[in-house]
């Protein structure tokens, strides 16, 4: 289940080796989402704090950790990132958590639908193997013809990536024939 980093480090030596420019790597991430079989996990944008409140409703925004004006700001570049790539739509899924939706919202590439295997597993850790097992189904069947956008939590995208991921990062991620998944690059989005 957990993903191969061998492209990452592949290409980070071929770029080492030959040179490759950071424009160069970028390209070929965007390019490689627009070709079928990849997607992007992006960790929602910046939600200042640590875990939830003890009185946490996923129905509840005020109840939650949200984002703040700079975490908006990013969410926003973040889709003006997608937007100067190419990318105007996009097929979109979030985790119900509310900093998670007001981040894909915000991107600005279509209608977002809540996965609830995206939601996080931070404060109950016994679900996480389950949930990541779901996830992994659901991204082994998802039709990825178009590109895919998943919104979720850094625990959530470590478990399935073995990524930590930064708050508003993008982490690209190829599914292989057999199934399987393996990291190809990442783009910081925090100045």
């Amino acid at each position: 289940m957990r993903i191969k980093k061998l492209s990452v480090i592949f290409f980070l030596a071929v770029c080492f080796l030959f040179g490759c420019d950071h424009d160069g790597y970028a390209d070929t991430l965007w390019s490689k989402l627009q070709s079928g079989e990849h997607f992007v996990l992006i960790r929602h944008a910046l939600a200042p704090g640590y875990s939830d409140p003890g009185n946490f409703d996923v129905e509840d925004c005020n109840t939650q950790r949200n984002l703040s004006d700079e975490g908006r700001q990013q969410a926003k570049n973040i889709g003006r990132l997608f937007h100067s790539n190419k990318i105007d739509t996009a097929i979109l899924y979030s985790s119900q958590w509310c900093r998670c939706l007001e981040t894909s919202r915000l991107l600005n590439l279509g209608k977002v639908a809540e996965l609830p295997a995206l939601n996080s597993f931070f404060e109950d850790p016994d679900r996480g193997l389950i949930q990541t097992k779901a996830l992994l189904k659901w991204v082994r069947s998802a039709p990825l013809k178009k590109p895919t956008v998943l919104v979720s939590h850094q625990v959530n995208i470590e478990a399935l990536t073995e990524v930590s991921a930064d708050s508003g990062e993008i982490i690209f991620v190829r599914r292989l024939v057999d199934g399987s998944l393996s990291v190809i690059g990442s783009i910081q989005t925090l100045d």
